[in-house]
């Protein structure tokens, strides 16, 4: 299988796109701005969203995208989120003022979105793959995900802050790839704290409670930086010497991963 960036932005800038991940072909994790750099036609191959929580920057992408093809689909787009987060997308997106409703476009009976609830511990099966959701700790419901691959799980903890239960499930599983955010440096640790983000020093924390099994090759990946706090967080992931006990590398858009 394989694992596409599209986006790993803490904000939108010049070549920075938010956060999204395409598996495969038909899965997309989070629909941030990165999903407008598709051609129409890996769009509409598109057959099932899963989304982490409701913050604009994870779906600012989904709105759009399912307008934009809505001609060359001929069944819904499924949307698989906790229901809080369904709540959200139907009061404050597709709600007829800020986007129209397609979950009742063209028809009740057969229209562009379906919204799907899903739950903290639950596997799904799509598309031949199996996904955990796992659980996160951030500023409104939210979940990371834990794609099973031949060679171990591939791991997104979605935006979190410390989150022991994460930890403990992550210890259980056989681990290929763990991609982390890292939103803001230490000196905006108060504002991480406050918005439900980590910062370098909190990461390193947070890492120490990662024990086998890891698989061999094992990589971890740093992600949502804030394109602000890109230079200074990567000067202080230096200095606290974390390339040096663990496989870290910084994600970008357009790195594909094969399992």
């Amino acid at each position: 299988m394989k694992i596409r960036v599209l986006g790993c932005s803490g904000a939108i800038a010049q070549h920075a796109r938010t956060t999204s991940f395409l598996l495969d072909e038909h899965i997309l994790l989070d629909a941030g701005t990165g999903v407008a750099d598709l051609p129409l036609g890996e769009m509409v191959r598109i057959d099932h969203v899963l989304l982490t929580h409701s913050h604009l920057d994870h779906l600012a992408a989904l709105p759009l995208m399912l307008d934009a093809v809505a001609g060359l689909r001929s069944q819904p787009l499924r949307v698989h989120a906790l229901p809080a987060t369904i709540a959200a997308l139907r009061h404050h997106i597709f709600n007829g003022v800020i986007w129209p409703d397609f979950s009742v476009i063209p028809s009740p009976q057969r229209p562009m979105v379906q919204f799907h609830p899903i739950e903290v511990g639950q596997v799904l099966t799509l598309n031949g793959l199996h996904i955990e959701v796992l659980p996160a700790h951030h500023t409104v419901p939210a979940v990371g995900f834990a794609v099973a691959t031949p060679q171990g799980h591939w791991v997104f903890t979605g935006d979190t802050e410390r989150n022991p239960p994460f930890w403990q499930r992550l210890r259980q599983l056989p681990l290929a790839m763990l991609v982390i955010e890292l939103t803001f440096s230490q000196r905006a640790s108060a504002l991480a704290h406050a918005s439900g983000h980590l910062c370098p020093q909190v990461l390193a924390e947070e890492l120490a409670q990662l024990q086998a099994p890891r698989q061999p090759g094992w990589r971890l990946g740093l992600t949502h930086t804030k394109p602000l706090e890109a230079a200074l967080l990567h000067a202080e992931v230096e200095a606290l010497g974390l390339a040096q006990q663990y496989p870290l590398f910084w994600l970008e858009a357009g790195q594909i991963f094969e399992f």
